[in-house]
């Protein structure tokens, strides 16, 4: 029993420990690291990824993926630029992206609920279509020309920190709320943990995962906002690999691929890690191949410590 406290305990601080190693690294072999200018582009990159973090960490405690979320990010941002272009102000064609995004979440869980297909195959279905849409739409070329004020959204600051990071702090406090201060979270780790049980509870697991899809197709939205008047240009390959960079975050952060385990605060250390990943990776000149290699090699490990984790605690 003493062990076996002992074990958890290592894996709970593990992933603290692998990002002050993290940045260990990353401060002896770059001087540029610890800067000012490089520390505000890490927290300005983390808010774009995390935002889809908190909706994913609800995805996969009910026991789901949502691999569309990046080709969600491009469509959004790409319809936005192309209803400003035309004409449309922001303060309106925001939330009319916004519902958009909810629109193709609940796609997704009608694919899901209805039409019985699996989380995995129904949101790599629509990560297909909706990145076909994206280069539909924009005939594989950017768009850019956006009103004055826009770029405020992903490049502007209030004192010293960026709007994203307000954006990101917004959205985790509200993910808090929802998770750990309502009925909902209950119902969400619950399915998680055993759908079936909450069935029987009286749990109306649909419209459950209706809801969690139709958040995840909201923030990813949102990030798309975000994206697109950071880098104030929407591209059709925008957001191509978000999804990994999302699920590792979520899964590095302790959230158990199973379903119904893990906490958003361990989310919070995972988005670190992998903006912090990244951006070291840059300073030191690697490329861009090696650094999928790295990232997948993240990913694998993560869920083999979930695994070995659960594996443990049945014995």
């Amino acid at each position: 029993m003493k062990n076996k406290k002992i074990k958890t305990r290592v894996f709970d601080y593990g992933i603290v420990i692998f990002l002050i190693v993290l940045i260990f690294i990353f401060s002896v072999t770059s001087k540029y690291f610890f800067t000012f200018n490089n520390i505000t582009n890490i927290i300005r990159q983390i808010s774009i990824v995390g935002i889809s973090t908190v909706a994913m960490t609800m995805v996969i405690l009910t026991g789901g993926i949502d691999l569309s979320v990046g080709a969600m990010l491009a469509l959004s941002s790409v319809l936005l630029a192309k209803m400003m272009t035309s004409g449309v102000s922001m303060y309106l064609a925001i939330p009319i992206t916004l519902i958009i995004g909810i629109v193709m979440g609940l796609f997704n869980g009608f694919l899901i609920n209805k039409i019985k297909i699996s989380p995995l195959i129904s949101t790599l279905g629509t990560m297909t279509i909706y990145r076909g849409l994206t280069y539909i739409a924009t005939s594989g070329l950017p768009i850019y020309g956006f009103p004055q004020g826009f770029s405020f959204i992903g490049q502007g600051y209030i004192g010293k920190i960026p709007v994203p990071v307000f954006i990101l702090i917004g959205v985790y406090i509200i993910g808090f709320i929802i998770l750990y201060m309502t009925n909902f979270g209950v119902h969400v780790y619950g399915v998680g943990g055993s759908e079936k049980a909450s069935l029987l509870s009286g749990v109306k697991v649909d419209l459950l995962k209706y809801k969690v899809y139709a958040i995840s197709g909201f923030l990813a939205a949102l990030a798309g906002v975000v994206s697109l008047s950071r880098i104030n240009s929407a591209l059709p390959n925008t957001g191509t690999g978000f999804e990994l960079d999302v699920v590792t975050a979520v899964v590095l952060g302790g959230i158990s691929v199973n379903g119904g385990v893990g906490k958003l605060s361990g989310v919070i250390i995972g988005c670190l890690i992998i903006g912090i990943l990244s951006n070291g990776m840059i300073l030191l000149n690697i490329g861009e191949y090696y650094q999928m290699v790295v990232k997948g090699v993240v990913l694998l490990v993560a869920v083999g410590i979930d695994n070995y984790t659960k594996n443990n605690s049945l014995r």
